[in-house]
């Protein structure tokens, strides 16, 4: 599936109203970290369509990021029923996020 870029904008389509569990990727294009996670969540959204993969600009979307109280990037929120169920920063094994998303 393909990940898809979240905005304050489509946030309620793509997040709130959604009913696939949802993993979000905070990320910014000057963070070597988010440079390293980025291909390994790229590979989970491809890999498990029934999840949806998002990444946030942190720069682009300051609002979004501070709703989530980002305050170190990478971090990886994943939201099932409209609830946060687990949040991790810095660069994780493919192996940790699939168990943060439940597979």
């Amino acid at each position: 599936m393909e990940v898809i870029e979240l905005t304050k904008d489509n946030f309620d389509k793509e997040v709130v109203e959604s009913d696939k569990p949802v993993l979000i990727d905070f990320w910014a294009s000057w963070c070597m970290p988010c440079k390293m996670l980025s291909p390994v969540v790229d590979e989970v959204a491809e890999e498990n369509p029934q999840i949806k993969v998002c990444k946030v600009n942190v720069d682009k979307e300051g609002e979004l990021a501070g709703a989530f109280n980002v305050s170190s990037i990478p971090m990886l929120v994943v939201i099932k029923d409209k609830q946060v169920v687990d949040t991790s920063i810095g660069v994780i094994p493919k192996a940790k996020i699939l168990q943060m998303i439940g597979k």
